[in-house]
């Protein structure tokens, strides 16, 4: 069982306080305004003894929610540009000595065939050998 109890990584956060959630009363309350969005590069950590309203609550995951994929979605535009370029530089790669090959033949044939209708328009008009 001592495995169960590893520190996990420096970069993995990790739950430092334990809020404790009210249970909703059964009578129906009406609810409060909605809060107003906090500028992210401003938030810092609730105190321990802060109580939050469900809205409240909401209103955190949320905002939590998006900064999380604002992140994401950085890092994965840059990953995936980094990894369709090496795929493509991969198969380039990988095409440049078939695509050789395909050009050598055809410029071959192509070569053969004009001399061959070269000598058959000229063979009679000049002999081969000087006599």
């Amino acid at each position: 069982m001592a495995s169960t109890l590893r520190t996990p990584p420096r970069f993995v956060p990790t739950l430092t306080t334990v809020l404790d959630i009210p249970a909703e009363p059964a009578s129906p309350e009406p609810q409060p305004e909605p809060v107003p969005q906090p500028d992210p590069a401003n938030s810092m950590a609730l105190p321990p003894a802060a109580q939050l309203s469900q809205a409240e609550i909401v209103s955190l995951e949320e905002q939590l929610l998006h900064r999380v994929l604002q992140r994401v979605d950085l890092s994965l535009e840059e990953r995936l540009s980094d990894t369709v370029s090496a795929a493509v530089q991969h198969q380039l790669d990988a095409m440049v000595p078939r695509l050789r090959n395909e050009i050598e033949a055809v410029l071959r044939a192509l070569v053969i065939e004009a001399m061959a209708a070269e000598l058959s328009e000229n063979t009679g008009s000049t002999p081969a050998s000087g006599a």
